[in-house]
């Protein structure tokens, strides 16, 4: 039990495997005379999933951190540029209902809170949406332009952004790059046996083709199943379709219409009668599914619903269903293995939340990885500790955007908004901001995932109204307020006049590539 921490072996590939492989590889330099060695041991056998298409601004970051070029992941990827969400018919149903989360902060975010200057001089505003009033990068969205332009170097931007890619071929791609450039070991193999010690630990798994393959800290990324986790360790599984109805998928790959169709530099989510539709521009395809709960409607009237929003294009479609488990595990880390992905659990796919759980748990892995096993209990604690919280804040912002919703077309809807299905946590939050507009205040840890700005893009977005009547001094600062809106327009204009449409820019960065860092 005192034994350094040395081998590392992750079970299962997948973007989840590789990005874990990856990060503590990379951390820990195992490809130069590293006494540390990480090993990924995969099914050939078993096919990823392939659906998580949808990432934050923060995989930004990773890539740099494994040392990718920005250039090539959008070359082998089929990558295209995302700067936020799209939000339609979630609030009244109606054909123009729609409201955006970009991926940029408010206008003077941390100076003053404009929630109460827009909500007062919205006629003055041209009743402009508050996502259009604090914020340019709706606009940009709007008319399909780029987040920065091809002289912008890798990973810089004009607007915040993140990526649209090609699951299958970014797990591909990433295998590539931490075998041949981060010493990871890649072992083909079926896990047929773990086997522990009288602790508990884990000392090896058994596979049919390469024998016993030993380690010191083993992290699950074995998917649903959670073969190490899950099963092996029985830890249970907390369910929460209670909270989040959402339990099937209807996933298809549809063609552009012309070769140089727009591509959309944003998620698109669409509601229906018992769930929502996603839609995501890559370069080549898009990515469409749709996710309803099987308590509300049946897969005949959802897949009506998939073909009516695709048009022509559904007849040539390949549709896959998905079950969806919404949930987690109620740790993540116990003994020497810890899961990361779908072995940890998963929650449906609004606000793209798996990948970047993925990414934080990676991180903290390469990050806090304990020198020897008399410590990995300590960490461990403060992992569970961690990510406990941030699940139950993810699921608390998924949510809000159903409570808020004024649909009565359907029970789906009408459910949403049962108060018994609603967290204490996010009653409590939307009791305060019946008086108060969101702020950093309100949450109580340095890991929250979603910023306060996240909860006003979507409260005010769905028509929230906060009573600031108790607190008219906070309009005293009218003429800063005044500047900020002012900024935002001219940074419209400029923005306008000078960014690339997406296509264009992803054509130019596939044809001249971006300026390295």
């Amino acid at each position: 039990m005192n034994k350094p921490v040395l081998s590392i072996v992750v079970v299962g590939g997948g973007t989840a495997g590789w990005i874990t492989a990856g990060r503590i590889a990379a951390h820990h330099r195992t490809n130069a005379n590293s006494p540390i060695q990480v090993t990924l041991v995969e099914s050939p056998n078993i096919p990823i999933i392939g659906v998580g298409e949808g990432t934050w601004p923060t995989m930004r970051s990773t890539l740099m951190k494994l040392g990718i070029s920005e250039t090539d992941f959008i070359r082998e990827c089929d990558a295209s540029f995302k700067q936020g969400a799209k939000f339609a018919r979630w609030t009244t149903g109606a054909s123009d209902d729609f409201y955006y989360h970009p991926l940029m902060l408010p206008q003077g975010f941390g100076k003053t809170n404009l929630v109460a200057h827009w909500q007062k001089n919205r006629t003055q505003l041209n009743n402009e949406s508050f996502s259009a009033t604090v914020c340019f990068q709706e606009a940009i969205c709007e008319q399909g332009l780029a987040p920065k332009m091809i002289s912008t170097p890798e990973f810089s931007s004009v607007a915040n952004y993140a990526y649209h890619l090609n699951a299958g071929k970014f797990s591909q791609f990433l295998q590539r790059h931490c075998c041949e450039k981060l010493g990871v070991r890649h072992i083909l193999a079926d896990v047929i046996h773990v086997n522990s010690n009288d602790h508990g630990d884990i000392t090896s798994v058994t596979t049919a083709q390469a024998g016993n393959i030993a380690g010191d800290l083993f992290v699950d990324c074995t998917g649903f199943s959670s073969l190490l986790l899950g099963q092996h360790l029985q830890v249970p599984f907390i369910d929460h379709s209670d909270v989040l109805f959402i339990d099937t998928a209807l996933a298809a790959q549809i063609p552009y219409e012309h070769e140089n169709s727009p591509i959309a530099s944003h998620t698109i989510s669409t509601a229906q009668s018992a769930g929502w539709i996603w839609d995501i521009g890559l370069r080549h395809r898009r990515g469409i599914g749709h996710v309803y709960s099987s308590r509300h409607t049946n897969e005949e009237r959802a897949m009506e619903e998939l073909q009516r929003y695709i048009g022509p294009a559904f007849n040539q479609a390949s549709v896959r269903k998905i079950p969806i488990h919404c949930g987690h595990r109620k740790i993540f880390w116990k003994n020497n293995c810890v899961a990361v992905g779908l072995s940890a659990g998963f929650l449906e796919p609004l606000e793209a939340s798996a990948l970047v759980l993925v990414e934080l748990s990676a991180t903290f892995i390469a990050e806090q990885l304990p020198a020897r096993r008399e410590v990995m209990d300590i960490t461990a604690k403060r992992f569970n500790e961690t990510f406990q919280y941030r699940w139950q804040r993810i699921i608390d912002f998924l949510k809000l955007h159903y409570i808020l919703s004024k649909r009565t077309d359907s029970e789906f809807w009408i459910d949403n908004r049962d108060k018994s299905t609603i967290p204490p946590s996010l009653q409590e939050l939307m009791e305060l901001w019946r008086y108060q507009a969101p702020g950093d205040l309100d949450f109580s840890s340095n890991n929250e995932v979603f910023p306060a700005a996240s909860y006003q893009y979507v409260l005010y977005g769905m028509g929230f109204e906060t009573d600031f009547s108790n607190h008219a001094h906070l309009l005293m600062d009218k003429e800063f307020a005044h500047s900020q809106f002012i900024k935002t327009q001219k940074a419209i204009a400029h923005a306008s006049s000078n960014l690339p449409g997406n296509r264009e820019l992803l054509n130019k960065i596939y044809e001249y590539g971006l300026q390295t860092i």
